[in-house]
């Protein structure tokens, strides 16, 4: 005899746990962290070329695009063509494994699990027990406020990066994009300052993982189970079930 609807609302939900950290975001968190470094290696070799503030530059030991001299023999200049192949190859990893991320963390509620809400008067708090170091750690499956605003702000900044450097890719085919900066060297303005948010934003997440050596170890192993969610019938379906 099928069981009735009371039944089925009576029976305790089912939980749902896997690890914090699923194997797909390792894989695909430790992929962006490689195509990143590429991006900002690379990119930096490229600003050398045509630098927007004259008083910024980067030693070579930064940079990546091969030795100047070996460049000027073959290509006639000092890496910048080395360099952006290596930035489009870091372009191309970013955009497919960032968005592959991006739809994954919708298509499985993690972003909303995990980001959100996030309340301004947490984030005051947060900061003051920081500031007073106070700041606790006890559970990593739970990110405080503003780790929840650093990661959604690095989420935007990143869109508005990969935006900026397709207009400054071609500006001419991608002329709407560029009129978004107002203009080519308004996109590479942006580009700039949105590099350096990642780079500030890497620093401190390293900081933190080194501080908290338990968070770096779950992007390894995954970390604590969690519960991802209950299984229970609609609703709507309960009479159809006791039927």
């Amino acid at each position: 005899m099928a069981e009735t609807a009371e039944h089925l609302q009576a029976r305790p939900p089912m939980r749902r746990e896997a690890r914090m950290h699923p194997l797909a975001v390792r894989i695909m968190h430790w992929t962006n962290a490689v195509a990143i470094i590429i991006m900002i290696m690379s990119g930096i070799k490229i600003y050398g070329d045509s630098p927007i503030f004259s008083f910024i530059s980067f030693p070579d030991a930064l940079t990546l695009g091969g030795d100047g001299a070996t460049a000027f023999r073959f290509h006639h200049n000092f890496g910048q063509s080395g360099a952006l192949q290596w930035h489009f190859l870091g372009m191309w990893i970013v955009v497919v494994n960032g968005t592959a991320f991006l739809i994954y963390g919708l298509a499985s509620g993690r972003w909303w699990r995990m980001l959100l809400p996030i309340r301004p008067r947490e984030v005051v708090a947060t900061l003051a027990d920081a500031m007073r170091f106070k700041l606790s750690h006890d559970d990593l499956t739970v990110y405080n406020a503003v780790q929840k605003l650093l990661y959604v702000g690095i989420i935007l900044v990143a869109i508005v990066e990969v935006t900026a450097g397709l207009a400054i890719w071609k500006p001419v085919q991608l002329s709407h994009l560029a009129a978004l900066f107002w203009s080519f060297q308004g996109a590479r303005l942006v580009h700039f300052l949105g590099m350096f948010a990642i780079v500030a934003f890497l620093c401190v997440h390293v900081l933190l993982a080194l501080l908290v050596p338990r968070t770096l170890l779950a992007m390894i192993t995954g970390g604590p189970k969690v519960d991802i969610g209950r299984g229970a019938p609609p609703a709507a379906l309960a009479p159809q079930l006791g039927e």
